[in-house]
């Protein structure tokens, strides 16, 4: 779960790491009224739970209250990569003499976080490390000592700060991972932080991100996973997750369910390579009921871009004349007329074939010949199912 900026500040701040002061505001009004209690110039930021707002036009500067109000009133509403700006933040703005970088996450292949901090901030990471390489300190942290002061002084050192200077940063680095560790968050990062005029840092912007298999650990964001605006995922994300279902909307327009993540990302590269466009990955699990397929299908069927679904399944636990009872049920319960290619194989295979026969839908058998098959009705080649 990706939190909101101001609210990653309200964390970092608890802390004791230096953040700008800043207040909440979901209307022009409540901006004004917010800038009368801070310090000009500020600025005005879309909270949004993606990045790239700045060069979205989600990040604006004001030198009064009706600039800030006019700034609110052109970011409020607007979209930026998908997602509603529904409220802003409005804070001080800082005076900068340099712009750092540090993030702490998780290296999978290692299995451990991982450090990366930079004399060079305010950029993406990946243009950090393709244009000032040398520039970018990787840190591994070790699972069993954690990330201890002498660390984040050495990393300090490696960004070029040294006595006081280096003091502070080092504090405000090991702040970031008692948080990280305290979430359970995938990623804390500050992007930039500002060294001052005065010689001081401040974290000019804040990103933390949860793991979501740790949510149940932290109730306080756990519950507000499923309110509208209060996270990233899509209305048919959400609605999987209250049905126990793994759910990711891509782009494309082939509908796509299958039992096993493995075995929906192999459909997902086998549609690709027949030259389609998946919609979505979804993924119904083993032993999954007839209501569970329904289910799916409602959620698949519910995408405007949809105009085919392939369900690819491979009975283990999972039984096919249960996925079958399951897909006939969906096409009744909401009067889904579009294309659906089935492959179906394994347990109770015939009688799942059998059902679905029956209702005048047909079956293959192979997963090559199924994706190339919904591939060509996808493209208006094969629009009748035979």
């Amino acid at each position: 779960m990706k939190l909101f900026e101001y609210e990653a500040k309200k964390l970092f701040e608890k802390h004791g790491i230096p953040v700008p002061r800043g207040k909440l505001a979901t209307s022009p009004e409540e901006a004004r009224k917010a800038s009368s209690e801070l310090s000009f110039p500020v600025v005005v930021k879309a909270q949004v739970l993606v990045s790239g707002r700045g060069k979205a036009g989600g990040i604006l500067f004001a030198n009064s209250p009706s600039e800030v109000e006019e700034a609110a009133e052109k970011i409020l509403g607007m979209t930026i990569k998908g997602l509603n700006v529904q409220s802003v933040w409005v804070e001080e703005k800082i005076s900068v003499k340099n712009e750092l970088f540090f993030s702490i996450t998780i290296d999978r292949v290692k299995r451990s976080y991982v450090v990366l901090a930079s004399s060079v901030g305010g950029v993406d990471i990946e243009e950090i490390a393709a244009k000032t390489p040398e520039k970018l300190v990787r840190f591994p942290v070790n699972p069993d000592y954690g990330f201890r002061s002498f660390h984040a002084r050495y990393i300090a050192a490696k960004m070029g700060y040294v006595g006081d200077q280096q003091k502070k940063l080092a504090a405000i680095f090991r702040k970031v991972y008692a948080i990280t560790m305290e979430l359970d968050a995938e990623l804390a990062e500050m992007n930039p932080i500002v060294e001052t005029v005065e010689g001081d840092f401040v974290a000019a912007d804040a990103r933390i991100i949860i793991d979501d298999n740790a949510l149940f650990r932290h109730p306080e964001y756990e519950k507000r996973l499923f309110e509208a605006g209060a996270s990233e995922f899509s209305p048919r994300e959400l609605e999987a997750m209250r049905k126990g279902l793994a759910y990711v909307g891509l782009d494309g327009n082939i509908g796509i369910i299958g039992n096993g993540a493995g075995l929906v990302m192999a459909t997902l590269d086998a549609v690709q390579y027949y030259g389609g466009k998946p919609a979505n990955f979804l993924d119904v699990g083993g032993g999954a009921s007839a209501e569970r397929v329904a289910s799916a299908l409602e959620i698949v069927a519910s995408d405007p871009k949809v105009n085919v679904v392939f369900i690819n399944i491979l009975g283990g636990i999972t039984r096919c004349d249960e996925v079958a009872r399951g897909i006939i049920a969906a096409k009744k319960k909401v009067g889904y007329e579009k294309p659906m290619v089935i492959r179906l194989v394994g347990t109770n295979e015939e009688e799942g074939k059998h059902i679905l026969t029956e209702a005048g839908i047909h079956v293959l058998e192979s997963m090559e010949e199924a994706a190339e098959k919904a591939v060509k009705i996808a493209k208006g080649e094969n629009r009748k199912w035979e």
